[in-house]
């Protein structure tokens, strides 16, 4: 560790030719200038771990991209939200090469990728040290911000650039598993998707008939910082973050979400998920979504879907700061297959829902690796090519 020295992430940017800048204020950017087809924008919404998470991204007409093209993204950047969950970051890779980086975020740019790597900083900014560094120094009381300043000023330690890469490619390595099982579950929720609206439909069912609804409750009340995760709805978009509450009490098993559970948000973002984590509690505002009647996972799934768009407009019809569904709108019906249909499905359908929950669970997996490993390489208590030997056994 003698080659390592301090410096803070302004000045590595600075160093390399770059910058931390401020996306557009929404003055330059406003909703009515989003399209359907055009130029993605990065909202703080599609930052996940260490990567761009295009599902929902918000997109400009060219005239707009041209208009804002200071805010362009160039591989290697590092995105960061300005406010809420601030220690959440994504690299940019050649997939998002021209993206803009949206209101509500921060680009960092290491222009010279020959003085520091961008890949290895990433991973350094990824460290829980650092995260609770830039949580500590954030403001706001009600919602944490970031400003350039703060960002500019994070404390860093880094060896020579030979170092930083051989780490960032270890690293690398267990990143790129990740994006390989994040395409076999987008395939394999897509095909399923076109399998199933493609199928006649025969019968017509309320949703409340095919499974339970099993409301969650305030289980963030009380929490004791350890144990299980509190599954809210920020969980169901995002992830798991610096803002997951986690709890040691005991609840009934209809409150409890395992992997290959189906959860469904029924107020705010009105979001459907399959839980693939660890087994965590269910709180309020969302439901435990459990099929009755011989009915497979897939199909509830599905059907509940095919609902998701009326629901929306429901709860957007609410006069309420967050727009909900009722449990009456649970009893209208839905169009189904027929039965004879279903089974034929079955084997397909199920192997597919089976596919895309094993890769996840693997990136559960490889993830926990990948942040096992960088602490360790960063201290130096491992060596590259051990690291390297830890990889080839998960890739």
């Amino acid at each position: 560790m003698d080659e390592w020295r301090r410096a803070t992430l302004g000045e590595l940017c600075a160093e390399a030719g770059g910058a931390i800048q401020t996306g557009p204020f929404g003055s330059q950017l406003h909703a009515s200038d989003y399209v359907l087809r055009g130029v993605p924008v990065v909202m703080p919404q599609n930052i996940g771990d260490n990567r761009i998470d295009p599902n929902g991204i918000a997109r400009v007409s060219r005239s707009d991209w041209s208009r804002l093209e200071r805010h362009a993204l160039r591989p290697g950047d590092i995105v960061y939200s300005r406010r809420g969950d601030v220690e959440r970051r994504a690299l940019v890779r050649d997939v998002n090469k021209g993206w803009l980086c949206g209101t509500g975020c921060l680009r960092v740019r290491i222009a010279n990728q020959q003085i520091h790597d961008s890949r290895f900083v990433s991973y350094l900014l990824g460290l829980a040290e650092t995260r609770k560094w830039i949580v500590r120094h954030a403001v706001g009381a009600t919602m944490l911000n970031l400003n350039t300043t703060i960002l500019a000023n994070v404390p860093l330690l880094v060896p020579e650039l030979r170092e930083q890469q051989a780490i960032a490619e270890v690293l690398g390595a267990l990143d790129d598993k990740i994006a390989a099982n994040v395409r076999v579950v987008a395939a394999a929720d897509a095909l399923s998707r076109a399998w199933y609206r493609s199928v006649e439909r025969g019968v017509s069912a309320p949703l409340s008939s095919l499974a339970r609804f099993v409301n969650g409750k305030a289980f963030t009340r009380d929490a004791t910082g350890t144990g299980r995760v509190v599954i809210r709805i920020a969980e169901l978009n995002s992830g798991i973050g610096g803002s997951t509450v986690y709890n040691d009490l005991e609840v009934a098993d209809d409150h409890r979400a395992r992997p290959g559970d189906l959860l469904f948000a029924w107020s705010g973002s009105l979001t459907v998920a399959r839980w693939f984590r660890p087994e965590a509690i269910v709180n309020q505002h969302i439901f435990k979504v459990v099929p009755m009647g011989g009915n497979p996972m897939w199909l509830v799934n599905q059907a509940l879907r095919s609902k998701l768009d009326e629901f929306r407009a429901i709860a957007a019809d609410k006069a309420t700061t967050m727009g909900h569904i009722q449990r009456r709108h649970l009893d209208e019906p839905v169009e189904l297959p027929q039965p004879g249909v279903v089974a034929g499905l079955d084997p397909a359908m199920g192997g597919l829902w089976d596919r895309a929950l094993a890769a996840e669970i693997e990136n559960e997996r490889v993830a926990a690796t990948r942040d096992e490993l960088l602490p360790l390489l960063m201290s130096g208590r491992i060596r590259v090519k051990d690291a390297t030997r830890v990889v080839e056994e998960v890739v």
